[in-house]
């Protein structure tokens, strides 16, 4: 019986092996893409632009370059890009490129500071073929720029030093137009990545220049004509096409906390001077309120103005707020209007813009605030986001977003959607992690995944894009392209003296 038992032990594990289905381990493919030229449409994320400039470390390793690297391990073609051959870059293209891309220094500074520039050298015209260019990435172009010639030419409010020095002619040609020849000659895959700048520069700025945000119906018609643009340029290729994250997912308006604003040592002499005048002036008007007997509690209650602190260590943010009362008292030179500010407070849920940290101005903080110099009371609002504010970039942000999947669905046997949206939401809220190191949007080293400038990824944040894109690409064509290692890739450097 014992030997029976064996047997029939035996001979059922026999039969289970024989139909056990063993993992088959998937051999890398293109699937049914085709990588012999990828060409590449956007603006700066697309382009490699990092920490405030555009330089060889930073193109070398933009996010399509990326994924032409792990495509090519496949059999993909070359990517060629207009190189800038420049170890700092530009910072301050308007200044000369005096400035060169963000380093972190120590002691600690209130921001970021910009190395020595390359004086331009990074904005010489490229030589080489521009028919044969992969990558048409342009920082700061938006969709309607990216498809007007007043983009190269020069001496014109839309000039564009970055598209100038690549156009195929400067003056007369557009940045879709030239991307669409590169993918007339021999292109068979395209990355677009374009809109991120129609509402982007509008935020960054404080939501203080409404005519830099692009209207909806704009923006939809414009964006389709581009798509259209790239998909005629060859009727058999294919792409993909990234939507626009929110602006709450980048560092450059997280990295700052208004409750905890350090002023500068070297900024408070000056700035002690202007708040003691102007809470003089404040103390003057409040006491005249107090004072007039044809007022009642409530109404002496809603024209007093709170006085400004002077907690520099830890300082209350500065703020523009309208609904304060109208305000002015008596000086020698006439009657002085007190601007509607404030100190911000937990309950204001202001988004503070990384420049506030070290502009020159000093606005935020209330530089130059004075009876004798009043301010634009306007130059405040560059520096925050307050919830109004917050809302109306969230609805542009959703419009943009819905016409760009419309578009990709109109042509879904080419197209395929990159929701870099949720993508750079899942880093935000910290659920993501690379072989068991944090990935984190942030610009801190060594995990931080973001440039110094807040905005744009570091080498190790593009290559966590490129993977996204490939994802995308992968499912949608059932190739298999390896992904890369963002660990791979260096994040930011630390504090250098």
């Amino acid at each position: 019986m014992k030997n029976k038992f064996i047997v029939t032990l035996i001979s059922a594990f026999a039969v289970s092996a024989c139909t056990y289905d063993f993992p088959v381990k998937e051999e890398p493919s293109l699937g049914q893409t085709d990588f012999t030229k990828l060409v590449s449409v956007g603006n700066s994320f697309t382009a490699g632009f990092m920490d405030g400039a555009l330089y060889t470390n930073s193109q070398n390793n933009s996010f399509p370059s990326i994924i032409a690297r792990q495509a090519k391990l496949l059999g993909g073609g070359d990517f060629s890009q207009p190189t800038v051959n420049s170890d700092n870059g530009c910072f301050n293209p308007g200044g000369g490129c005096s400035l060169g891309r963000l380093i972190l220094k120590n002691p600690a500074s209130p921001g970021p500071v910009p190395t020595t520039g390359d004086g331009g050298a990074s904005l010489e015209p490229y030589a080489g073929s521009k028919t044969a260019l992969n990558n048409w990435g342009v920082p700061g172009v938006t969709i309607q720029t990216a498809q007007t010639p007043l983009l190269g030419g020069p001496l014109n409010a839309l000039f564009n030093p970055f598209y100038a020095r690549m156009a195929s002619a400067a003056g007369t040609s557009t940045l879709i137009g030239d991307a669409a020849a590169s993918m007339s000659n021999g292109g068979t895959f395209f990355t677009f990545w374009l809109g991120n700048n129609d509402v982007l520069g509008y935020a960054t700025g404080g939501a203080s220049n409404l005519a830099i945000l692009t209207p909806q119906g704009i923006f939809q018609a414009a964006f389709n004509a581009a798509l259209t643009t790239m998909l005629n340029a060859n009727a058999n290729a294919e792409g993909a096409v990234a939507n626009i994250p929110n602006v709450t997912s980048i560092p450059f308006f997280s990295t700052i906390n208004p409750l905890a604003f350090v002023v500068p040592s070297a900024s408070r002499p000056a700035l002690t001077a202007g708040i003691d005048q102007l809470n003089a002036a404040i103390n003057g008007w409040n006491a005249g309120v107090d004072a007039n007997p044809g007022l009642t509690d409530a109404q002496k209650t809603a024209l007093r103005r709170p006085t400004l602190s002077k907690n520099f260590t830890r300082y209350a943010f500065i703020i523009l707020d309208t609904s304060l009362s109208d305000a002015s008292v008596p000086t020698p030179g006439g009657p002085f209007v007190i601007p509607k500010i404030r100190n911000a407070n937990a309950s204001d849920n202001l988004l503070i813009c990384l420049t506030a940290g070290s502009d020159p101005a000093g606005l935020p903080g209330g530089m130059g605030i004075s009876p004798a110099n009043p301010i634009n009371e306007g130059a405040h609002d560059r520096f925050y986001l307050n919830p109004a504010e917050q809302t109306e970039i969230q609805t542009s942000i959703d419009g943009f977003n819905a016409t760009i999947a419309s578009a990709v669905a109109a042509q879904a046997s080419r197209l395929v959607l990159v929701d870099m949206n949720t993508v750079l939401k899942n880093v935000r809220a910290g659920t993501v992690s690379i072989g068991g190191s944090s990935f984190t949007a942030s610009i801190s080293p060594p995990f931080g995944a973001f440039s110094l400038d807040g905005v744009h990824p570091n080498p190790r944040g593009s290559a966590y894009i490129a993977n996204q894109f490939i994802l995308a690409i992968n499912s949608k064509w059932g190739a298999k392209i390896p992904l890369s290692n963002p660990n791979d890739f260096v994040g930011n450097a630390l504090p250098t003296p």
